[in-house]
């Protein structure tokens, strides 16, 4: 069975740092793009970040360019994303998402979701 547990969530003060961690199961990372979506009380999902089958390919939303960074490690099954200089607007609860793809490119739509982990930003 298919599964993406997501951790490293937490409070931070503004200017802080965390690094979320996405753990698969049940499939390799090796076939499948990886997502990180947020979403914040109130508001859309956001898509903020992506990393293709590969890792040859990324993108950012641009509320969080410059500032997060998402990487992989195929071996050990995880992403990680990289979130510094935080913002109190970067509270949300932060989505780890998987699809399986045939080229290697960042989908805009995932079939596979994580139970989400929170992140609040705040002094």
């Amino acid at each position: 069975q298919l599964q993406l547990v997501e951790s490293g969530g937490g409070l931070v003060q503004p200017g802080g740092s965390l690094r979320l961690s996405c753990a698969a199961s049940g499939f390799t990372l090796d076939y499948y793009a990886i997502g990180w979506f947020r979403q914040a009380p109130g508001k859309e999902r956001e898509k903020i970040s992506c990393i293709s089958s590969s890792g040859g390919r990324t993108n950012y939303a641009d509320s969080v360019k410059g500032r997060f960074t998402i990487s992989k490690d195929n071996a050990k099954k995880t992403v990680y994303l990289q979130m510094n200089s935080l913002k109190p607007e970067d509270t949300a609860v932060y989505y780890c998402t998987a699809q399986r793809t045939i080229v290697d490119f960042c989908p805009t739509a995932y079939t596979y979701w994580g139970q989400g982990t929170q992140v609040t930003v705040s002094s």
